[in-house]
Order: C-alpha cells, then structure tokens, then sequence
C-alpha cells in the first residue's frame, strides 16, 4: 500500500509539468480495471471515497474477438501453411472461448504445434485432435488457466461464482460492484444473461474449486464399477449423498 500512494503521489506531483519534464500520458495496463484497487487502513478496512485513481482519464479494455475474427483468425493458418481444419472444429471453438483472445490462441498453439503428428502441415486437423488439445490445455494448468485460479480464492469473485454455479444469483446475495469486477476480470458475462464467461471456463472453474476434494477421494474403484469396468450407477447412486457427506468409506466390493 505504501508503494501504491507513492506511485499516486508521483503521477500528481509531475501532472504541472507535462510534457517537458514528464510524461504527457501514462498506460497503466493489468487484468483488472485501476478503478478496483482502494486504499485499506491498516484493519484492512477499505478508506471510503471512490477509487485511489480517481485521476484516470479513460479505462480502456480488450474485448473479446467475434465469432468471424476467430475463425479468419485460426484461417490465417491454414493460408501460410496449407494445413486444413475440419470445420466443425469453428463451432465448437468459439463456445469454448467467446473469442477470449489468450484461449483461442493457446488452443491454437496446442494444437498446431504441441501435437508433433499435426506439426506434418500435409496433415488435415480433425475435430477429434480438437477435443485433445482443449483437454491438454485444460491439464496442463498454464499460466492463465493458474492465474484465473488465484482470482478464484478472491473473496469478491469466489462469491459471485459460488453463487453463480449454485444458482443463488440475486440482487440480494451479490453486490452490484463485485459483480461488474468479476465481468471485467472476464470470468462472466451478464449479457443477454449472467453466466460463466466460456465453456473452457465453465468446465475449469468447477474443477478448481472442488480440487482438494477431487485429490482427497479416497474411494476404491471397485464398489462402483461392474465386472465389465462400467460404472455401476444403482449402486453409485444409492451411496451418492453418504459420499458427499464423509459418512462412506466405500472399500468394499460389496456395498
């Protein structure tokens, strides 16, 4: 916080001098509107009087692609080098990333370059080497896909979504400004609905939030899976909510 007040104080003092002896402009650039950062007292109590860069001209943001930019986008690839995607592939891509532009080119990355079989541009690209780079992607927890899980243990945004995904979206549950900041983090739209912003998103922010449960499990697959390694759903079913409630070990073949 220290640091922050001495950037602020800075960017006022050298505001007279502009352009001779500072800077005419200043970008301040980061995933989050400047709007959303606020001053805390040392009780971490948020000081009240609007945001601590009130001296900003404009916020500008990166909006995602549309549907016709991605797909010309994934083309561009196809016209340097040859190499053909099946064209269900462009369907399936925008409801997996909306046009989030770090998504679409990972997916592109991943598959294009990743897949060393797909690296032979004489080689056309199939929905099914799709599906396997989205999921190659989704595991290998780069970067961005760590960064939206950080953002998920902020209070603000691990509200909005609990709510979200539990259907408990009212006026009432959320504020109105946690939730404009979790949509400009680009985790959610509201518009025509509020809604986990992508399908990427959806699948992994459930993930993240269950993680420690999913790697504590401590069921043996063997009481729900028949002979055949299908699963066993009766069984699974009836045992379903004593799981859940840590009343099951669920060892035995015979439960």
């Amino acid at each position: 916080m220290t640091l922050l007040i001495s950037l602020l104080r800075q960017i006022r003092a050298g505001y007279a001098q502009r352009p001779t002896a500072f800077p005419q402009a200043i970008i301040l650039c980061g995933v989050r509107d400047v709007r959303d950062y606020r001053i805390h007292t040392q009780h971490q109590e948020i000081i009240t009087g609007g945001s601590a860069f009130n001296i900003k001209a404009e916020s500008l943001r990166l909006d995602n692609l549309t549907e016709s930019e991605v797909r010309n986008l994934w083309l561009q690839h196809t016209g340097e080098t040859g190499q053909t995607f099946d064209d269900n592939i462009f369907v399936q891509l925008w409801e997996d990333t909306h046009g989030q532009p770090w998504l679409v080119n990972a997916l592109a990355y991943e598959l294009t370059w990743h897949n060393k079989h797909l690296r032979n541009r004489n080689v056309p690209i199939t929905l099914e080497d799709y599906w396997q780079a989205k999921e190659n992607l989704i595991q290998s927890r780069a970067t961005h896909l760590d960064q939206l899980t950080d953002k998920l243990k902020e209070a603000r945004v691990h509200s909005v979504i609990s709510a979200l995904l539990s259907g408990k979206v009212t006026g009432d549950t959320i504020p109105t400004d946690d939730v404009q900041y979790v949509v400009d983090l680009g985790l959610i739209e509201s518009r025509p609905q509020l809604r986990i912003s992508n399908r990427i998103y959806q699948e992994v922010i459930p993930r993240e939030l269950t993680w420690t449960r999913q790697i504590t499990i401590a069921h043996e697959q063997s009481w729900y899976l028949t002979p055949q390694r299908h699963i066993d759903m009766p069984k699974t079913l009836e045992r379903f909510p004593a799981i859940f409630s840590g009343k099951c070990r669920c060892l035995d073949r015979t439960l």
